[in-house]
């Protein structure tokens, strides 16, 4: 899928390696997983340096380096853990955006993934902190360098991406934001107007809640079973999954649903929701269910 051509070409779900430390792969399991998931469609995968996931992918890349070519590596950058710090006695966890902080983490994702460029790469969380002078520069720096081809953001509000945008001389290309029938926050905050307006993708994590949205255990995670059950049925649809997914994509921005499971036949389910079609009042019925209340 692409927007204009200024925007990158991805696959319309997104494979989200955010717990690849604890799937327990070998090296040949991952490259299994990995050359299945491209074979369904989904070639763009979803990394952050804080994941620590990026050394263990790039293991199963240097083995089969043809597979880059067919991939689209997104990375994250901006959140540093605890560490040994020689600035404050208990080092504290926290946002950092400076431009020299940028090209650190690009250039260690470079090496841990076994590449010589990302296709994407995000600010991971707002800084408030956040010199977008400097931003700016590093972003320049890495795309003058063939290392980065694109940029965007990651849970930005519309004015922190507004923000960024007016400072840094490259288009933004997403912004990846928590969005599902259990987080509806996003249906209010403008992210999805600005991306119309903009014509640029917005990612979507968490589309099943954390799982929370399929265990019923609160009345509002039963009503939206429910609901989504109905429409399941009426849209001859095989899972509550695909409905969940099907009504992420209904709505008119690109939105581009991350998948986080280890199993591929989650994703064989998944992406038979990109040819489910929810009609209006089924997709109210389900917003219906998550707020409570109807529409009047």
């Amino acid at each position: 899928m692409t927007l204009t051509p200024d925007t990158p070409t991805l696959s319309p779900m997104i494979a989200g390696y955010w717990r690849l430390q604890q799937w327990d792969f070998s090296t040949e399991q991952l490259l299994s997983f990995i050359e299945q998931h491209i074979a369904l469609g989904i070639s763009t995968v979803d990394h952050a340096w804080v994941y620590q996931s990026e050394a263990i992918f790039g293991r199963a890349l240097k083995q089969a380096p043809e597979l880059r070519r067919q991939l689209q590596i997104i990375s994250k950058c901006g959140i540093k853990p605890p560490g040994n710090s020689r600035l404050h006695a208990r080092n504290t966890a926290h946002y950092d955006s400076r431009g020299s902080t940028i090209i650190e983490s690009c250039e260690q994702s470079l090496r841990d993934l076994h590449t010589d460029h990302l296709d994407v790469l995000l600010l991971h969380r707002p800084d408030y902190l956040m010199p977008v002078d400097e931003v700016a520069s590093a972003f320049n720096r890495l795309k003058e360098a063939g290392k980065v081809k694109h940029f965007g953001v990651s849970n930005f509000s519309v004015a922190q991406f507004e923000l960024l945008q007016a400072a840094v001389d490259v288009p933004l290309v997403t912004n990846q934001i928590e969005f599902s029938p259990y987080q509806l926050s996003a249906l209010e905050s403008g992210v999805f107007e600005q991306s119309q307006i903009q014509q640029f993708s917005v990612m979507a994590w968490s589309c099943l809640g954390g799982g929370d949205l399929l265990k019923g255990q609160t009345q509002r995670s039963q009503r939206l079973l429910l609901a989504l059950t109905d429409v399941m049925n009426a849209v001859g649809a095989d899972s509550i999954d695909q409905v969940v997914y099907a009504w992420v994509l209904a709505h008119p921005a690109t939105i581009l649903p991350l998948l986080g499971s280890s199993n591929i036949e989650r994703y064989r389910s998944a992406i038979k929701a990109l040819h489910i079609t929810i009609e209006h009042e089924q997709w109210y019925s389900i917003w219906q269910a998550a707020v409570g209340h109807s529409v009047a």
